[in-house]
This record gives C-alpha cells, structure tokens and sequence, in this order.
C-alpha cells in the first residue's frame, strides 16, 4: 500500500543482489511510496544477481560503484545527482562481505588479511560513503541514510566470527558520523538490527537454519522478514523520523529484549 511517503524523494540503495535480499525489498517499497533512485552494487556482485530485472521494475539507472573505492563513490554520488536532478534524500548502505565466514575459518584463527578486506567492505566503505557525500554536499537537509547490521555487534554468536566486530564498527561509524553530520547538515544516520533473514548471505553462515528457527521461537513477534525491514527503512527514509539519529534500532520481534521464551523452556524440558 502507498502512503507516498518518499514522493518527490532521491536516494542511493546499494547492494541489491536477488529477490531475497533486503536492499531489494527496500528499492520495491521505495518505488511503491514515490520514490526515484540509483541502484548500485560492486561489478563482481551485479554479474552474480539480478539487478537490471529491479531496475527494469522501479524505473531505475544502475551504477557499478566498488564501496570500497572513493573515487568510484565520488563518481556514484555525483553521477546519481545528474541522473535524478538533485541531491540525494536517503541512502541505504547495505553491504557486508566475510571471507573468513565464507572459509569456516574459526575466530581464534582469522586470517588477518580476510579481516582487514571484511572491515574494508563491510564498515569502512560507510564511513568512505559518507565521507564522499558531505564533501560533494551531496545529501539534502534533513536526509537519512541507513545501514543493515545485527545483534552480534553487541552480543556474542560464535558463528559470526570477524563480522561482530565489524558490525560494532559499522555502529560507531553511524554515531560518530551522524554527530558531524547532523551538526553541519542535519542529516540522520542510523543503523538497524535486523532478524536473521533468509537472505542468500545470510543463509550462507554455517547453522544459519537451526539458528534462525532458535530465534524465531525466542521472538514473541516470531522474526522479522526482509520485506518488514524494508518497511522500517522507508519509515525512516521519510519525514515521519527526522528526529532519529545515531540510533541502532532493533527490528527483530522482541529478540533482542527476551532472555527465554516460554517455547523454547518446553523444549528444553521435553529432554
């Protein structure tokens, strides 16, 4: 259902790969509610998705941009205001990469250059993003940007490995960047904390079904779909929370704030 809550709105959303993934849903809704924006994603992971069927199906440009690279965000932001005839008013950073997850290789073992490579794409590409956007000017007044993180950032999930710290980095970066630019431009910067979903990198973490299904019976809401997260983005894309910044919300049924369910203590005491 439209409400027209972006009409007359631009934005950028990264890292749209398939139908499964969240930035996917974010780009549908955001059309659906008025919306006009950019799709990008790095060359190697528009060769592996779908984003020219998104782009054909919300009237959008695409623009390979490698998130790790300033000259290629400087090229994206300045090319997007050509292309939609202003400056952006929302930005959807949702990018995150471990080769350390993807090799199963434990946390007391990480090899430090697949580390390094993971904060570079995962965190650092943020705070380039933005970095580029305030020199360019290139974010309206009042504009949001959100980024995709998870729970393990403030809480211990042994199958997270490397991607933990790097989401607490990615926090910090929305916090300590959405002080400068709130000061300067009052643009909001947040982070959300999304259920486990059934996205293509999500469901390729090892355990990630048995782990899903824990938490959907911990959650009194059950998890939160991908499709309900791009619903929370777009409200906080629009003018309904120009007073939220340098918060990482949580989206997750209540996950977060249940210590034990009720179900999973039948479980428990069926053994």
């Amino acid at each position: 259902m439209s409400y027209n809550l972006l009409k007359g709105k631009r934005g950028i959303i990264t890292g749209a790969l398939d139908e499964n993934s969240i930035a996917w849903k974010v780009a549908e809704k955001a059309h659906e509610q008025g919306a006009t924006f950019v799709l990008t994603n790095a060359p190697i992971a528009m060769r592996m998705g779908e984003i020219k069927v998104l782009a054909e199906k919300t009237n959008s440009e695409i623009i390979p941009a490698d998130a790790t690279n300033v000259d290629e965000l400087t090229n994206l932001f300045t090319k997007s205001q050509e292309i939609l005839g202003g400056k952006m008013d929302f930005v959807l950073h949702s990018i995150g990469m471990s080769v350390n997850i993807r090799k199963n290789i434990p946390y007391t073992e990480l090899n430090y250059d697949y580390f390094m490579k993971g904060i570079d794409v995962s965190a650092l590409s943020f705070h380039k993003m933005l970095s580029v956007a305030k020199k360019l000017d290139a974010i309206n007044e009042w504009g949001s940007v959100v980024a995709l993180s998870y729970m393990a950032a403030q809480r211990t999930y042994p199958f997270y490995t490397d991607m933990a710290d790097i989401k607490a980095m990615l926090e910090s970066i929305a916090r300590s960047f959405g002080y400068q630019y709130g000061l300067d431009k009052k643009v909001r910067i947040n982070t959300v904390s999304q259920s486990p979903t059934k996205t293509t990198a999500g469901s390729g973490v090892k355990g990630f079904g048995d782990f899903y299904d824990f938490s959907d019976k911990i959650a009194p809401l059950g998890n939160a779909s991908a499709e309900s997260c791009a619903d929370f983005c777009i409200a906080l894309f629009s003018d309904l929370t120009r007073m939220v910044t340098m918060q990482n919300i949580y989206h997750d049924g209540g996950y977060s704030s249940t210590g034990v369910s009720k179900e999973v203590m039948e479980k428990l005491a069926e053994k």
